[in-house]
C-alpha cells in the first residue's frame, strides 16, 4: 500500500488514510460546510480536524473510499500536495478585527491566486496577518508578511517543526504593491537557487542573509538597506 494515493496519507494504523481540503486563507462557506457535512457522514468519517494552516482534514478514510469522497467533495477542495505553496495563512485583517491595521485577507488571497499550481524546490507555507499580532504565524512560515499602521514587513525563511527558525526580516514599512512584488521576487530568486526538496529555512542558512542582499535586495529601489536587518 502506498503512503500517498490520490492526495491523501497513510495513517499510524497502515490501513486508512487522511486527506485536507483546500481552504482559501481559512474562509469557508456555508455550502463549503455542508459538503464537508455531507461526505462525513455518508462515508463514517470517524475524525474532522482543523489544522494549524487552517484546513479541514479528513481522517480514517478507506483507500476505496477516496476516490469518490474527491468526487463529492469538488475539484475546488482538492488541497495541493508536492513541492508546492501547501497553503496561505491569514487572519481576517482590518476589515473585520479591531486591532487589524492592513488588509490580510486580500493579499492572502492574491498570493494563493498567482502561486496555487505552481511547483517549488520544495513546499512552502505563508502566513499573512494585519497587524503585530501576527495571528497568521509568519515569523515561523516560509514566507512572512506582517502589517503594521504604516506598511508591511516581510519575513522569509521560517520553520516550525522539528527544527524551527525565525524568518529573516527582509524589509519594513512597504506598501501593500511593494510587499507584493517583494514575495514574489523573492519566491522566484528562491525557485532559481535553492536545492532540490530544501526549504527556505534551511536555503537561508545555507547562503545568508547577506547573499540575499547583494544578489536580490539592493535591486529592489523600494528596499532602504538600513531597514533590512541580517541575522
Amino acid at each position: 500500500m502506498k503512503n500517498h494515493i490520490d492526495n491523501a496519507i497513510l495513517q499510524r494504523d497502515g490501513r486508512t488514510y487522511a486527506l485536507s481540503t483546500r481552504t482559501s486563507s481559512g474562509i469557508v462557506t456555508p455550502e463549503y460546510l455542508e459538503r464537508i457535512a455531507a461526505v462525513a457522514r455518508k462515508y463514517k468519517v470517524p475524525l474532522i480536524k482543523l489544522t494549524s494552516g487552517q484546513r479541514f482534514t479528513l481522517v480514517g478514510l478507506t483507500e476505496d473510499d477516496i476516490p469518490a469522497i474527491w468526487d463529492d467533495l469538488g475539484n475546488d477542495m482538492r488541497a495541493p500536495h508536492g513541492p508546492c505553496i501547501r497553503y496561505v495563512q491569514a487572519c481576517i485583517g482590518s476589515d473585520f478585527c479591531r486591532f487589524g491595521t492592513q488588509d490580510s485577507l486580500r493579499l492572502a488571497k492574491e498570493i494563493e491566486q498567482l502561486y496555487r499550481e505552481k511547483e517549488f524546490p520544495a513546499k512552502l507555507k505563508i502566513g499573512v496577518s494585519g497587524c503585530p499580532r501576527n495571528c497568521g504565524e509568519g515569523h515561523i512560515r516560509d514566507v512572512g508578511v506582517i502589517g503594521s499602521t504604516v506598511g508591511w514587513t516581510i519575513f522569509f525563511g521560517g520553520n516550525s517543526g522539528t527544527r524551527p527558525r525565525i524568518g529573516d526580516m527582509v524589509a519594513k514599512n512597504l506598501s501593500k504593491e511593494a510587499a507584493f512584488d517583494l514575495v514574489q521576487r523573492l519566491l522566484e530568486y528562491y525557485n532559481q537557487h535553492a536545492k532540490p526538496r530544501e526549504r527556505t529555512a534551511r536555503f537561508m542558512e545555507r547562503i545568508g542573509m547577506e547573499i540575499l542582499k547583494s544578489e536580490l535586495l539592493v535591486l529592489l529601489p523600494y528596499i532602504a538597506l538600513y531597514d533590512v536587518t541580517p541575522r
